[in-house]
């Protein structure tokens, strides 16, 4: 099992120097990955911990590129329908090229009605435009003059650039945990990004994409992921109000519970997780991301074993 960490560029001061160490130290103790997440404008009145001091993930994204050379790059995740689909396509295979071939492309609906009444966007377009999005996607990156038609766009006789780094083209897993959001990751995915739910939960979804792959008639099998909250008892005191948290699963308790759990996703077919460490505070942040190298990964590769 791959493990990384969610980029803390949101709920706490924005200071650059520490978002820097932190992907520095992250780098430097192997671990696989640095994620960041998605909201543009969020009403005033939800409890959510994106709502404050929150950068960009698609300016972050460059910024990580350059400020690191090995550990993968992804998004947990960009809302499609937030945005126009074409350009957010140039951005994210100009990412690729630049951190050299490093990116993981999760993506989703979102659900945050009010976030798309400020951006003009119909809530019940979300699922269609996100569809439109992949299928978008799919083509500018695999193909030098692509060619696809879809409700809002036709792409002939146009010229795309630049083509991301990796090949065929970067990941894209498919967000969300409603039963639209699993059929979309079978049939225009690459996998299924899960977020904050148990074991259990996780466990009977994997099995529905995989249900649904198959029903595809796809090749090969799913990518499974997960992003989710950890607090380590006796490392971390909350940096925010537990409310911000909502209904979310978190990785919560002494270490070797924590354990305990991550090998429950490990054995539904889990196989890269996303640690977010937001919800605590310096220097607890730099401790988890040694206690991941050190501590984590050496217990989950013992049980690969």
């Amino acid at each position: 099992m791959k493990l990384g960490i969610c980029l803390p560029h949101y709920g706490r001061p924005i200071e650059p120097s520490r978002l820097v160490q932190l992907a520095a130290r992250a780098e430097e103790v192997g671990l696989d990955s640095i994620w960041v997440t998605d909201h543009v404008i969020l009403p005033r009145d939800i409890a959510l911990i994106y709502r404050s001091d929150m950068l960009d993930p698609l300016a972050v994204l460059p910024w990580l590129a350059g400020v690191t050379e090995r550990i993968a790059l992804g998004t947990s995740v960009i809302v499609l329908p937030y945005r126009s689909p074409l350009p957010v396509a140039k951005l994210l295979a100009s990412v690729d090229v630049l951190a050299g071939g490093r990116l993981i492309v999760g993506v989703a609906v979102g659900w945050v009605e009010g976030e798309f009444e400020a951006l003009g966007v119909p809530f019940r377009e979300r699922g269609r435009r996100t569809d439109e999005a992949i299928e978008l996607f799919r083509a500018v990156w695999t193909q030098e003059y692509p060619e696809l038609k879809t409700a809002s766009y036709n792409l002939a006789g146009l010229k795309a650039s630049p083509m991301p780094l990796q090949k065929p083209r970067p990941p894209i897993l498919v967000g969300g945990a409603s039963e639209a959001a699993m059929r979309r990751a079978a049939r225009l995915g690459d996998g299924w990004h899960a977020s904050g739910m148990p074991p259990s939960t996780f466990r009977a979804g994997a099995l529905a994409v995989a249900n649904h792959w198959k029903d595809a008639k796809r090749e090969g099998e799913p990518q499974l992921s997960l992003r989710i909250p950890i607090l380590i008892d006796g490392v971390h005191r909350p940096a925010v109000d537990s409310a911000l948290l909502g209904t979310r699963h978190v990785l919560r308790g002494p270490l070797t519970s924590i354990v305990r759990e991550l090998r429950q996703y490990q054995s539904a077919g889990c196989e890269h997780v996303a640690l977010e460490v937001s919800y605590s505070t310096y220097p607890a942040i730099l401790d988890t991301i040694d206690i991941i190298a050190e501590e984590i990964r050496p217990a989950l590769q013992q049980r690969e074993r």
